[in-house]
């Protein structure tokens, strides 16, 4: 029989403010989130947990992760490794989306598929995209419509890479025939049916989205592009993208070099597009955990690679809040409400009775990751792991 979990007086952001609460987890749930519920006399396994002096978030919400590792720019000595489930737990992420990158020839969607089942055996919630950086997408079925009715686990297509020297230079038709199947595809299946792109750092930057759209039935919103603090010019273009309406994510993980050479760190550009005005729920933090961060020379030379760690994403969020005076609620919305929301996962991303028991408890005073529940299991107990991957050691 699952535990029960009351959790008393904690400081709750839903990610919304609401002061403080108790917090029921039973059943892989949120039961309640109250006032002084008592414990009674039920005979039902309970744990009460003291939540004072801490603060209940959500479980964070990871929307690009290479679960099966990427990369290979330098070689096959250069392939990165699979991530393992503690990887996300210690970093409170608790759904996590799983994606192809340039490799997908060694890396293939059935192997990311088997990996998304076994870290959910394990304990996290995960969700997957068909297709990869290239276009033709690459499938499982022939179809990404199939794929998103037929497959649980995929709910959109991407990350499609666009602005890249990596990327396979779809057209304008191409991009559209993407984005109306991943569209045909969510509605028959109810799920978010989002293109997922990366953006990479040529000149045009989202033109290639912006034409997409011109003269068609197709939204800005339908497109998730990410990468968007890579260097200003494409920062600024995400400011614009997000004024007409789409959603944009930065990604943070990073190395020393790029950010001397000219990227927005993730924490920064959340604060300063905060500060232009977007609405918190058009704006996302993503780890890129896993991928390969290969550093390149001005005319496409190889220089290094570095590994993406999903561990990035609460630190961006927390340097958020203690380094750029972001609001605690939004910056748990770029990393919980925003991501649910934009990939359609109503169950995730929020405190509230009915919805997924993905809990993470932070200390009030330092902001630092103390419990993780997810689906009303403790994964995280006083910042370690009490739930490991099968070949974790």
């Amino acid at each position: 029989m699952n535990t029960i979990f009351l959790i008393k007086n904690v400081e709750v952001y839903a990610p919304q403010p609401l002061g403080k609460q108790d917090i029921v987890l039973a059943g892989g749930k949120i039961i309640a989130i109250g006032q002084q519920f008592n414990t009674g006399s039920s005979d039902l396994p309970l744990t009460v947990i003291d939540g004072s002096g801490s603060i209940a978030v959500p479980g964070f919400v990871d929307s690009l992760v290479h679960f099966i590792g990427g990369g290979g720019e330098g070689g096959f000595a250069t392939r990165t490794p699979e991530m393992q489930l503690t990887d996300a737990t210690l970093g409170g992420v608790t759904t996590a989306i799983g994606v192809l990158g340039t490799d997908a020839t060694t890396r293939t969607l059935t192997n990311l598929l088997a990996k998304a089942h076994a870290l959910q055996t394990e304990g996290i919630t995960t969700y997957c995209h068909t297709g990869s950086y290239q276009v033709p997408c690459r499938t499982l079925t022939g179809s990404i419509t199939d794929d998103l009715i037929l497959i649980d686990k995929f709910i959109g297509v991407g990350e499609i890479a666009i602005s890249d020297h990596r990327s396979s230079q779809p057209t304008t038709d191409e991009i559209r025939k993407v984005a109306s199947a991943a569209k045909v595809g969510g509605i028959l299946s109810g799920k978010g049916g989002t293109v997922s792109v990366h953006m990479g750092a040529g000149e045009r930057i989202l033109q290639p989205i912006y034409d997409a759209v011109a003269g068609t039935e197709l939204s800005l919103k339908q497109f998730y592009p990410t990468h968007m603090n890579r260097n200003r010019a494409v920062f600024e273009a995400g400011l614009e993208f997000a004024g007409q309406g789409g959603v944009i994510d930065f990604t943070t993980s990073t190395t020393a070099y790029d950010l001397e050479h000219g990227e927005v760190a993730a924490a920064a550009a959340l604060a300063e597009a905060l500060q232009a005005g977007i609405n918190p729920l058009q704006l996302t933090l993503s780890s890129d955990g896993n991928a390969s961060l290969p550093i390149y020379s001005d005319n496409g030379d190889l220089l290094g690679l570095q590994v993406g760690q999903v561990s990035t994403l609460f630190q961006s969020a927390r340097d958020a809040i203690l380094s750029h005076k972001v609001s605690i609620s939004d910056a748990i919305c770029a990393i919980t409400h925003s991501p649910a929301a934009v990939l359609g996962l109503q169950q995730k991303g929020r405190l509230a009775a009915g919805l997924d028991a993905d809990l993470v408890l932070l200390n009030r005073d330092d902001l630092a990751i103390n419990q993780v529940f997810a689906m009303g299991k403790q994964l995280v107990l006083n910042g370690k792991a009490t739930v490991k991957g099968m070949f974790e050691r």
